[in-house]
């Protein structure tokens, strides 16, 4: 009942389409069973004076009331079924926008197979509580409320004998019932672990292929297949015993009402006419009592599958706006970490960092795998929440700014470089406020800026666009050569996660993603991996020339990568151990020193070969 309550807020935009719904099922039910009444009628008049306007008139009376409860029948359809509709496209929408808004950590503790698999067959089993559910409740109640004062009219007798099945059918309900939430509750659970297996083996093909596990992971999903068929056929047991039984402790009912009823009938205790209309209603309540079976059905798999649904709207997300956020002045750049230390599960990553950074600097971390770079430019976009107080920017604590406002002046490009399967131009301009820059919109976006001809970055125009063209962006991050040879160019399609790409081609098109919003704060996590040593000089020559105006965080193992940034700062297990330009690292002989005498070696290697 309780996740009954949380579901209702749901009906309320469309509440006068259900009372509508409800209110036509109960003219639909009072005209369908108005149709016993007038046949028995109709054979108790024809059984005293049968004449040509009785048989001309109760068939055309017949058709029209029968005609009248099918019109209302379609509509009672329109306005529910519709409305379940609706209602399962609020909730799709709210469950989007609950994992959307969650932290790398929520992704981190559940799988995206499972989320799938909430966002489908669950939601598609709570859309029948809408619509189904409520359609054969109210048929089958008002049905016994129309019915059952008009067969106690008839008999008093064979109304009362009708209630010695009732109990059976009850208990039939209430155990078969329980037994499939149960069940079907398990199936979903078990359902999210196929939904995950496909997911994962889909994304990670090329993997598969490598390692010729084609095969083998053929098998291992035929065996959940299996398991999971081998679920649904014991639940399938248990639903399809359901209706058989309600059919036989109903129809007990019928042949008791037959044997007692017959022989009153004979007797003249009731006519012929009220002994068929009885039959007739009796006939009725069967179909709808069995109907309330299926009812029990799937209210069972709607409520387990609106638990799975809750669960998700209910977890509140770890990073939000803080209740005193406010948009404050527009953001300049300047980032300061004071005494910042950050633990994952209890296990410190970052121990006591103090580091500023002024507006307009470059600033590089470098250091082992693990020592925490990654972690700590995370910190600013809130990526990862950081202790209060711990993280400013412009000198204000980092959480005093909305979350929209703070990631709008930031450009991110991560280690982990993801695409949409969309074109390119809309990959790249995917972070502009419409969400949908394809490069017509895009270079509009552009069109009232004034571009610096050293820098090309756009300044911030009369009108408030502050983006820059797709083609801008494209060529600062060294890919715009690359484009000329795509037979669409910025329109190509680049394939799912962006296979259609090289590796270097896809960190570009993150760094012109990141660069297009002219961003006030640039951050680059190891963003440049994957191209060759030319590339990078263009791309960190075209960066060096725009990043005059912006804050630039550069994440890097590369020492050719940063020995231009204003300060470089080496991080080992969490803690910043060395700082300074690249002339002050190398003369100072630390670990910066026998990091870049390490590379140099490499490269005299590599030139040897």
């Amino acid at each position: 009942m309780e996740e009954f309550k949380k579901f209702a807020r749901y009906f309320m935009p469309y509440k006068w389409h259900v009372i509508a719904g409800i209110l036509f099922i109960l003219i639909s039910m009072a005209f369908g069973l108005l149709i016993p009444y007038l046949v028995g009628r109709a054979i108790d008049d024809l059984s005293s004076q049968v004449t040509r306007e009785k048989i001309i008139t109760y068939p055309l009376l017949i058709l029209g009331v029968s005609l009248t409860s099918g019109i209302f029948l379609f509509f009672q359809r329109r306005f529910l079924i519709n409305t379940s509709r609706h209602i399962e496209y609020d909730m799709r929408r709210d469950f989007y926008a609950a994992l959307v808004n969650q932290p790398l950590e929520f992704f981190q503790n559940n799988r995206v197979g499972d989320l799938m698999a909430r966002a489908t067959n669950d939601l598609g089993a709570i859309r029948q509580i809408v619509g189904p559910m409520i359609l054969y409740s109210f048929q089958a109640i008002f049905a016994l409320c129309i019915s059952l004062p008009i067969m106690l009219n008839i008999s008093v007798k064979l109304t009362l004998l009708l209630l010695i099945p009732m109990p059976l059918v009850s208990l039939t309900v209430k155990y078969l019932g329980g037994q499939i939430h149960v069940r079907f509750e398990k199936i979903q659970e078990f359902f999210s672990s196929i939904t995950a297996r496909a997911q994962e083996n889909l994304t990670g093909v090329r993997v598969v292929r490598a390692y010729a596990q084609e095969d083998a992971e053929i098998e291992k999903f035929q065996e959940l297949n299996r398991e999971y068929a081998e679920r649904n056929l014991k639940l399938v047991k248990f639903a399809a015993a359901m209706r058989p039984l309600l059919s036989f402790f109903i129809g007990l009912g019928f042949v008791i009402i037959v044997a007692v009823g017959v022989p009153m009938a004979v007797r003249d205790e009731i006519s012929a006419g009220d002994f068929t209309a009885f039959i007739l209603y009796l006939q009725r309540m069967i179909w709808y009592l069995i109907a309330l079976g299926y009812v029990v059905n799937l209210y069972q798999r709607g409520t387990a599958s609106l638990k799975r649904f809750n669960a998700i709207l209910e977890t509140v997300p770890t990073i939000n706006n803080e209740p005193n956020a406010k948009d404050q002045s527009p953001i300049r750049g300047k980032i300061e970490f004071r005494d910042l230390t950050f633990a994952y599960d209890g296990k410190p990553v970052l121990q006591n960092i103090d580091l500023t950074i002024e507006a307009g600097k470059t600033v590089a971390f470098v250091g082992k795998t693990g020592s925490g770079k990654s972690t700590l430019v995370s910190l600013v976009p809130r990526l990862l929440e950081a202790p209060e107080n711990t993280v400013f920017i412009d000198d204000k604590p980092i959480r005093r700014f909305p979350l929209a406002q703070l990631r709008r002046s930031i450009g991110f490009v991560p280690q982990e470089t993801f695409l949409f399967s969309d074109t390119l131009a809309n990959n790249i301009g995917f972070g502009v406020e419409n969400g949908n820059a394809h490069l017509e919109a895009a270079t509009a976006a552009a069109s009232g800026a004034n571009f610096s001809a050293q820098s090309g970055a756009a300044t911030q125009p009369t009108n408030g666009n502050r983006f820059i063209s797709v083609e801008k962006a494209a060529a600062v991050a060294g890919l715009a050569e690359d484009v000329k040879s795509f037979p669409n160019q910025y329109e190509q399609l680049v394939g799912e996660r962006g296979i259609t790409l090289s590796g270097g081609q896809k960190q570009r098109t993150a760094i012109a993603r990141a660069v297009m919003r002219n961003p006030r704060i640039l951050i680059l996590d190891d963003s440049l991996s994957a191209v060759d040593t030319y590339t990078e000089e263009t791309i960190l020559r075209n960066l060096r020339e725009i990043r005059a105006e912006r804050t630039t965080l550069i994440v890097s193992h590369r020492v050719s990568t940063i020995r231009d940034a204003d300060l470089i700062c080496v991080l080992h297990d969490g803690s910043i151990i060395e700082r300074g330009t690249h002339e002050e690292l190398i003369a100072r002989g630390g670990e910066y020193a026998d990091l870049y005498q390490r590379q140099l070696l490499e490269e005299e290697l590599e030139a040897t070969d």
